[in-house]
């Protein structure tokens, strides 16, 4: 389990061993976790927090709010790619995770098209002011299905804290963990990852349950 959720600390760890039948005592594990020196794994440096955290504002229910937001990296022969991300603010779910050499403003139209074919049109999406995000096409598109454009003030990434926080899991388990060849590679794998965290990974912040998970316990009468 450790070497399949190598970021993973012993909370979280425990979290899966219980939600899979094993009610071993905690402290028992522990004991076994400190005495195979898993405490002592290397961790990435924490950054420092902000001073003045926005307060980030929870939907009431699924598709009120999509968080979107962009990263990159680079293929092992040094070629540059872009991930678009999509997340569901109300239980933090990823709808999507689109990627390629170039994502232009058309593209993420059609992401959000295909997302809203299968979940319906949401009432707002939080956003930053990339050169994608300010273009006519995306504000078209969402003045044509009634949706509001809640763009986060510049330098003020903990505004959009719920993509924010889903990308840094997204690099540190996937795009800083392997060397990729291809764009192909990268995408199944994204895939397969995408579908872990929706359906088996436990978030604190949902009551350690998975996202797919939350969504049927809150809203088991949701066409979504």
């Amino acid at each position: 389990m450790v070497e399949k959720h190598p970021s993973y600390g012993f909370r979280k760890l425990y979290v899966l061993l219980r939600r899979q039948g094993h009610h071993w005592n905690h402290k028992r594990v522990y004991r076994i976790y400190c005495g195979l020196k898993l405490n002592s794994r290397r961790r990435r440096k924490k950054r420092l927090s902000n001073r003045n955290p926005q307060p980030l504002s929870v939907p009431d229910a699924i598709n009120q709010s999509w968080s979107i937001d962009f990263m990159s990296d680079a293929l092992w022969d040094g070629r540059r790619f872009r991930v678009f991300n999509v997340v569901d603010d109300y239980n933090r779910e990823g709808l999507d995770i689109e990627i390629d050499l170039s994502l232009p403003a058309q593209r993420v139209v059609r992401v959000l098209e295909r997302i809203s074919e299968r979940r319906g049109y949401r009432q707002q999406i939080r956003l930053d002011n990339g050169p994608e995000m300010v273009s006519a096409t995306l504000a078209e598109w969402a003045d044509e299905h009634g949706i509001t454009l809640e763009f986060i003030k510049p330098g003020k990434p903990t505004q959009n804290g719920f993509v924010e926080r889903f990308n840094r899991t997204y690099r540190q388990e996937v795009l800083d963990s392997y060397i990729f060849e291809t764009l192909d590679q990268v995408r199944a794998f994204t895939a397969k990852w995408l579908r872990e965290y929706n359906e088996q990974r436990p978030h604190e912040s949902l009551g350690d349950v998975p996202p797919v998970e939350y969504r049927r316990m809150n809203l088991a009468e949701s066409p979504v």
